[in-house]
């Protein structure tokens, strides 16, 4: 079988007979690969004129239920991937990583783009920046789709999620994108694929498709387009430079293998807890996917004194270990991807032999269920170093495989000094449960990892794991990791986005971004503006209610009815010593009168309070005091009506309350559900 490549809109099979991909356990061809004769500029130019207009015609709000869409379309179907999933010598723990793991990524930017995101095709990023005394100019940052393609070149170890966690991130910002998977696993990246492709949930040119060699691609890109790289940091240093990607500076995303650490904390004695919990997270990621995680424990640093418990507890826990055919019932590990890679792990662990002694394992494997010979099957091999500030390989040779090499420290600050001697990586774990070592060993290493991950007993039952990158946080780190980031929730859309500075008055910044700001218009309306549908609000229409004068009766009855009875608005002798200098009405009292002037009591489309934010009180209200509401329609955001629903969106109101000398005592902006007539689409700014 020759796997095709999805070009233009069209599955196309490569010229010539192909890169033979073999099965990882047996050794059988799985599938021929082959890029040649692809017409790559071609490929880039369809994304750009069909893929890139098409997404961004659309919302982040219909970006995210398009990923949500995809993301159950594929669970759907998850079973054929395991079936074929196991030809890359994945068991089956080893798949859920790669393939659910792919599709849940799907769903939490889904998540995350319906709740972080506006419904607009551009992002705000922070609030106003005030430039003029008198403010009547002023400043704002917006992020709109970079008008390129998004280039992904992905390693062999993850043929699903790898693919899945760049595109997640870049399809919700809008921007298209070709994905060229490591060919030796591109059989898997493909068969998932193609379920994306026959689902016609994704616009036409969002996505296209290279198994095989990526030829001349790099080439032919351009300043709006971005690369995002996850392999060898050899090979990507040498994409970074190339002549294409440094003219057009092409967002080049790097995500290098890197020395992981797991540091055992002085309190992690054995016997304890963390002592427990740190030999299983060290024996999983030397064994999950046969040790070719980028986020592997490669280095494991331990006080000196533990140094021999912990040699001893990892040689019982690891031999135990199946290894052998996945299909095999009671097997843990299986094979490396393919015998290229059994090669490069061989030489890399004879680098390490140099720097440390074998203390379980490095010998020939026998499998489990395989015939004598067949697979690419490599040995759990444990090494230890003594001297781990003069044996230098393990802090400088990694063996992309179930390979892992313990070292000792003697105080916190050399187990700090250790960790750094890896010279950037993208995970290090620490086990302890002394939260003053948690907090010395976490500022002392973080500028040198992407991710650091704390255990202790209370965290261990929902704790995550130390290989786990989660499409909350970033993935990444600096130094020798590549020194980029990807996912990170909000962030990682962001990276495909073009962050620019907008200046210009507030009413005009206003209509631009479909946000009320202080100092734009607010026109008026006799029809009160709760009397009115989601549709028919104007961004900026403005109540300025009537007045309310606060009482003495108010503050004791509020005190009643609340039971806040703090000093400063029920004892006059405290609050006279006080910073009030006499008694003050309550805040809260200030809010609920103020909630009195500005609503509209009859039923209507109003539908219920949503919430409240960014309150700040900034002045006292004192009996005799007079308050006044300014109630401001600031921005509106249609919500998904359930099939049994009613048709709603969320109104945010910008409310300012102010005294008899106009002076603000209290600001805040406060959420509605309204009711929809139909449809929705967002109104202009009111003139």
């Amino acid at each position: 079988m020759k796997l095709r490549n999805y070009v233009e809109g069209r599955w196309v099979e490569g010229a010539g007979s192909g890169v033979p991909l073999l099965h990882a356990v047996t050794g059988d061809v799985v599938a021929h690969a082959t890029s040649e004769g692809l017409d790559f500029r071609a490929m880039l130019d369809h994304a750009r004129r069909v893929g890139g207009p098409a997404l961004r015609r659309m919302t982040f709000h219909q970006r995210a239920r398009m990923l949500k869409a995809m993301a159950m379309h594929l669970n759907a179907r998850k079973d054929e991937f395991y079936a074929l999933s196991s030809a890359t010598g994945a068991t089956r723990a080893d798949s859920w990583i790669d393939i659910d793991g792919g599709i849940g990524t799907f769903f939490v930017y889904a998540s995350k783009g319906r709740r972080e995101f506006p419904d607009e095709a551009f992002y705000i990023d922070g609030p106003v920046e005030p430039i003029s005394k008198g403010g009547t100019f002023i400043g704002r940052h917006i992020c709109v789709p970079l008008e390129g393609v998004a280039v992904f070149i992905n390693a062999f170890n993850f043929p699903v999620w790898g693919m899945m966690e760049k595109l997640a991130p870049a399809l919700l910002a809008g921007v298209p994108a070709i994905v060229k998977p490591a060919t030796l696993t591109s059989y898997l990246t493909e068969q998932v694929f193609r379920a994306m492709v026959e689902s016609a949930i994704f616009p036409e040119g969002a996505i296209q498709l290279i198994c095989g060699s990526a030829g001349d691609l790099l080439d032919h890109l351009g300043e709006q387009d971005s690369v995002a790289f996850t392999g060898s940091a050899a090979t990507g240093r040498s994409l970074r430079t190339r002549p294409s990607i440094v003219a057009g500076a092409v967002r080049f995303n790097m995500e290098a293998d890197s020395l992981n650490c797991a540091i055992l904390g002085p309190d992690a004695a054995p016997g304890t807890e963390e002592f427990d919990l740190f030999l299983k997270e060290v024996v999983r990621e030397m064994t999950a996917k046969a040790g070719q995680k980028c986020t592997a424990i490669r280095r494991t640093i331990v006080p000196d004194a533990m140094m021999g418990d912990v040699i001893e507890a990892l040689r019982s826990r690891l031999s135990v270990v199946k290894v052998g055919n996945p299909a095999v019932e009671g097997v843990k590990m299986g094979p490396l991807a393919g015998a290229s890679q059994v090669r490069e792990v061989g030489a890399s662990l004879d680098a390490l032999r140099g720097g440390g002694e074998v203390v379980f394992g490095g010998e020939a494997v026998e499998p489990i269920g395989v015939d004598p010979g067949t697979g690419a099957f490599f040995p759990i091999t444990l090494l230890a170093s003594q001297r781990p500030h003069e044996q230098l390989q393990p802090h400088e040779v990694e063996a992309f495989g179930p390979v892992n090499t313990v070292m000792p420290y003697s105080s916190v600050d050399d187990a700090i000094g250790l960790a750094r001697l890896g010279r950037g990586s993208l995970c290090g774990s620490l086990f302890t449960n002394d939260d003053r070592v948690a907090r010395d060993i976490v500022l002392g290493v973080a500028p040198y990892h992407g991710r650091l991950y704390v255990l202790n007993r209370s965290g261990a039952k929902e704790s995550t794991g130390h290989g786990s990158p989660l499409p909350h946080l970033v993935h990444g780190g600096p130094g020798r990791a590549g020194g980029g980031e990807e996912m990170g929730g909000l962030r990682g859309v962001l990276h495909y986005m073009q962050r620019t500075a907008v200046q210009g008055t507030p009413t005009t910044i206003a209509r631009i971004t479909n946000e009320w700001v202080p100092g734009a218009a607010q026109p008026t309306d006799r029809i009160h503006p709760f009397r009115k549908h989601f549709e028919e609000l104007q961004i900026g229409e403005t109540l300025t209610t009537h007045r309310r004068t606060v009482t003495e009766t108010d503050i004791v009855n509020f005190a009643a009815i609340s039971g806040d009875h703090f000093y400063a608005h029920v004892d006059d002798i405290a609050a006279k010593a006080s910073i009030f200098g006499r008694r003050v009405a309550h805040g809260y009292f200030v809010l609920s009168a103020a909630a009195g002037l500005f609503v509209d009591p009859a039923p209507g489309p109003v539908l219920a309070n949503y919430g409240l934010e960014n309150l700040r009180f900034t002045k006292p209200v004192h009996a005799g005091d007079t308050i006044q509401v300014r109630l401001t329609c600031k921005s509106r955001t249609a919500k998904e009506t359930p099939p049994d629903g009613i048709p709603q969106g969320v109104v945010a109101w910008d409310v300012n309350v102010t005294n008899q000398d106009n002076e603000l005592v209290a600001t805040y902006t406060i959420l509605t559900l309204v009711r929809r007539m139909a449809g929705e689409g967002v109104p202009e700014m009111a003139s």
